[in-house]
């Protein structure tokens, strides 16, 4: 298995945004619970992902938010390398608060799930996207498709 770095670093670092705006914190309010001193600058390389982050800052910063990296990490794998097995990730917080109307149905779903306790990220595999795609009158590549953008447009 290939590990594409410039996309492994953009999604790292979409990962560290998300985080930190799950929190309501700007960069700066982050760089202040850092043990070290970090710019804002330096912060927002490592969230666009243009900039490497060594595993001692990673560590630091998930921790500043109260993430064990390994968790952070693991997001990030199972974006990557979920669609290697014919899965797609998806947030069904993203989900809720989307509007498109050909996704009610799995809207309405979502918010069960989420009412009930269930767990925000999910992963679907073929199988299920070929039923919801079915249950939304779309095709699967259409449904894979407004998945994807809705988790990206999240960020």
């Amino acid at each position: 298995m290939l590990i594409d770095t410039d996309i492994y670093q953009r999604v790292l670092g979409e990962e560290l945004r998300r985080l930190r705006t799950q929190r309501g914190w700007t960069r700066k309010e982050l760089g202040e619970r850092l043990q070290s001193g970090i710019s804002l600058q330096t912060l927002a390389t490592y969230e666009l992902g243009t900039r490497q982050c060594s595993v001692v800052r990673l560590a630091e910063l998930c921790l500043a938010m109260d993430e064990l990296p390994q968790n952070l990490l693991a997001r990030v794998h199972g974006r990557l390398f979920a669609r290697e097995a014919g899965q797609v990730r998806v947030d069904l917080a993203d989900v809720v608060a989307d509007e498109q109307p050909e996704l009610l149905p799995l809207r309405r779903w979502a918010r069960g799930r989420l009412a009930a306790g269930g767990a925000s990220d999910v992963r679907f595999d073929r199988t299920t996207l070929e039923q919801l795609a079915s249950l939304c009158d779309l095709r699967t590549e259409e449904l894979l498709t407004r998945l994807r953008n809705l988790s990206a447009a999240a960020l």
